[in-house]
């Protein structure tokens, strides 16, 4: 993705060439060795129209000349020798929540897959440390080999040189024994009778634990079972589509407004002479929130060591649904 923007089969065929330069790099007799994107781009030059015109004319090839500086300092991951006019350190810390909700909205399981991806253009060899207000929350963490372990092991502080450009700081897990927050509700009416080949169907979509944040992009989907002939349903707000082949409803929520709650109501017809379904379907929901993350994670401070400069430093939260079910 870094070196051609989106990973697919057609990408890979067409730049198949690169693709294998690449990871000749990245392995070396079977064992890791460059892994770092800045560096890797060093080494082989990402492909541009005008490179792959000469390479055709005169047989050359992406591979760079030099041997990338950083590969010879102590710090391999970071090329020396940087500059930037701008000075700026952006952190984004980007949850998704993976929960199963029963019916009575009680929740059977919850966790949280967090990750701390870093945009870093600082010039010269920046140090850098980054503080939590509550550390203690991450319990299985993964980080990137630039973070001196011990320092975190002892201080629980993120001490660092950072590699040039975009990188991956840490990812980590929350699981349910610190009680994860869930931060929406789904209120739910669905039956189908007996003799008749009608059901009902109501859901409302509420938010939960939000900490005063706006819940967006809100997407609701649900598999129907197969004797559902075709639904008649009103929304209060968005657009909502049945496809009566797949048996598939998903209903296009976008904001919710805590005051006035996005519902989706009307009525299923079933095939005549069928028994009732065995089973409601489940509801799955996809949604995201804005500056929260729901774990509670909090950066304390960022502090920068080694240069003379003041950069400029963001850091934005985001929480984001992974596979959130609900029952019903």
């Amino acid at each position: 993705q870094d070196y051609f923007g989106v990973c697919s089969e057609v990408m890979i065929k067409d730049n198949v060439v690169v693709v294998y330069e690449v990871l000749e790099e990245m392995l070396d007799n079977g064992f890791p060795l460059a892994t770092e994107s800045n560096i890797l781009k060093e080494l082989i030059k990402p492909p541009t129209i005008l490179r792959t015109v000469v390479n055709t004319i005169t047989g050359s090839t992406n591979v760079g000349d030099q041997l990338p500086t950083g590969q010879l300092s102590v710090v391999p991951w970071r090329r020396t020798g940087v500059k930037y006019t701008n000075n700026e350190a952006y952190f984004d810390v980007i949850e998704e929540i993976d929960a199963i909700i029963d019916k009575s909205g009680s929740t059977i399981t919850a966790e949280i897959q967090g990750v701390i991806d870093a945009c870093v253009k600082l010039t010269g060899m920046p140090d850098l440390t980054l503080s939590f207000m509550n550390p203690r929350l991450l319990d299985d963490v993964s980080f990137h080999p630039c973070v001196r372990f011990k320092r975190w092991e002892s201080e629980r502080i993120l001490s660092f040189i950072p590699p040039d450009g975009n990188f991956r700081l840490l990812s980590y897990h929350v699981s349910a024994q610190n009680l994860v927050a869930i931060p929406v509700y789904v209120k739910h009416n669905i039956s189908f009778r007996d003799s008749s080949s009608l059901g009902r169907f109501e859901i409302t979509v509420g938010p939960k634990q939000t900490m005063g944040k706006t819940v967006e992009g809100v997407m609701v989907t649900s598999q129907m079972p197969k004797g559902v002939l075709n639904m008649t349903l009103t929304p209060s707000q968005g657009t909502h589509t049945f496809d009566p082949v797949t048996k598939l409803l998903s209903w296009d929520v976008g904001k919710i407004n805590p005051q006035k709650l996005p519902s989706l109501k009307g009525t299923v017809s079933l095939q005549a002479g069928t028994s009732k379904p065995d089973e409601n379907p489940t509801i799955n929901l996809q949604f995201k929130i804005q500056q929260l993350a729901i774990s509670g994670l909090k950066v304390n401070r960022l502090d920068m060591y080694g240069e003379k400069y003041k950069p400029f430093k963001g850091i934005k939260y985001m929480t984001k649904a992974g596979k959130f079910q609900v029952r019903t």
